[in-house]
């Protein structure tokens, strides 16, 4: 026993011997060998922003660098393919005068609430100026809503008791177109009138302008018929006509009624050679010069210069042909151009660079008025052989 003990003792000795033979080794090799290079320390993370998603207001987007104009035009109902026209035609002027100074946002006249809530929402929205409506009631709807804004409307309607008080009337003008189609009558020798006119509010303006006219040019109205839808109206109207013997007979209605009225007219003993005398209604009739019945007819109108060239350019665009009334939407952008290099995206809308200058586009030249109406360089035009002759020319600028 005393052996197997001896021999235990020996094989712990040998091993605690070795241990320690190892860690000397260790200790003098890493005296003696490369030191170990520390790792370098890195560099903290880097927060990164958050980014976070833009707040959505509600209506319009800010934009302070051009200025906001309104656009309130019928985009449904009976009237809706000349509101979209106009619509199409403000769009057509933003891009020829390749201007980015102006944002035109489009507000139906025949949503919900009509004219008046989307004057509102126009004002609302911060447009400065608004251009339409295109009816006079609507046009008088609009006005006090804004007028109480600083907001100056750009109205397309023609009936001259909608315009004053911040409401100007870009419209074709009845008395102007009579007054122009008398005068060049009067220059080709005739004297003695009579005149057709519509029943209604619009014929009693035509009636009281026709009068007034020709007694300033010096000619004499001999007769005045009015009719209105009922059958044989227009008729008996004629058949009156033709008691008392006349030279030229005024059509006051629209170029369907002359197309009507004329083949009565032509049977009469004084209506045979009569010439036929129209209003300004036959300017938007962009198929006029194709109705044979109407030859001969003399009728004032804004040029045709341009027109042409508007109207091929618009349906290029679009795709279809414009609606006459189209280019009042056309000028009124081109009007809204000039005037802003005098003024500043946010400010009101300087209303009374309105009526210190004249204005020029499609329809020629024209001037704002006292009484907020646009007057217009109008030129005669002849219905000869299936088109439309211009007979004396609009003068270059209005006086």
């Amino acid at each position: 026993m005393a052996d197997a003990k001896g021999i235990r003792q020996h094989g712990l000795f040998a091993c605690l011997r070795w241990a320690v033979v190892g860690t000397a080794l260790f200790i003098a090799g890493c005296a003696s060998g490369p030191r170990v290079v520390p790792e370098p320390t890195r560099p903290a993370p880097v927060e990164r922003p958050v980014t976070r998603p833009p707040v959505i207001q509600p209506g319009l987007p800010q934009d302070t660098e051009r200025h906001r104009v309104a656009l309130l035009v019928p985009m449904s109902g009976a009237n809706a393919g000349v509101g979209k026209s106009l619509q199409n035609a403000t769009q057509l002027a933003i891009l020829d005068t390749g201007t980015d100074a102006i944002r035109i946002t489009t507000y139906d006249t025949t949503a919900p609430g009509g004219a008046a809530a989307a004057a509102e929402q126009a004002v609302a929205d911060g447009n400065k100026l608004i251009l339409g409506p295109l009816l006079a009631e609507d046009a008088r709807a609009v006005a006090p809503i804004a007028r109480k804004a600083h907001v100056p409307v750009l109205s397309f309607s023609n009936d001259v008791s909608a315009a004053g008080n911040g409401t100007f009337l870009l419209g074709y003008s009845p008395t102007q177109s009579i007054e122009r189609v008398v005068a060049y009558a009067r220059t080709n020798g005739i004297s003695q009138f009579a005149g057709l006119i519509p029943t209604g509010v619009y014929g009693e303006r035509v009636s009281t302008s026709f009068l007034r006219t020709v007694e300033e040019a010096g000619g004499k109205v001999l007769a005045l018929e009015t009719f209105d839808a009922r059958p044989g109206s227009m008729t008996n109207a004629i058949t009156k006509l033709g008691r008392v013997p006349y030279q030229a007979v005024l059509i006051g209605g629209s170029s369907g009624s002359a197309v009507a009225a004329l083949p009565t007219l032509r049977k009469s003993p004084n209506g045979k050679t009569a010439r036929v005398l129209g209003t300004e209604l036959w300017n938007s009739d962009s198929s006029i010069g194709a109705k044979p019945v109407l030859g001969g007819a003399w009728f004032a109108s804004v040029p045709d210069t341009f027109y042409r060239q508007y109207a091929t350019k618009y349906r290029a665009r679009f795709g279809t042909a414009p609606y006459r009334l189209s280019t009042l939407g056309y000028d009124s952008v081109l009007l809204t151009v000039r005037i802003a290099r005098e003024w500043r995206p946010g400010e009101d809308f300087p209303a009374q660079q309105l009526t210190n200058r004249g204005f020029g586009g499609v329809d020629g030249a024209f001037r704002f008025g006292r009484d907020g109406v646009a007057d217009r360089a109008l030129e005669v035009q002849e219905i000869r052989g299936g088109t439309i002759v211009t007979v004396s020319p609009a003068p270059a600028n209005v006086d």
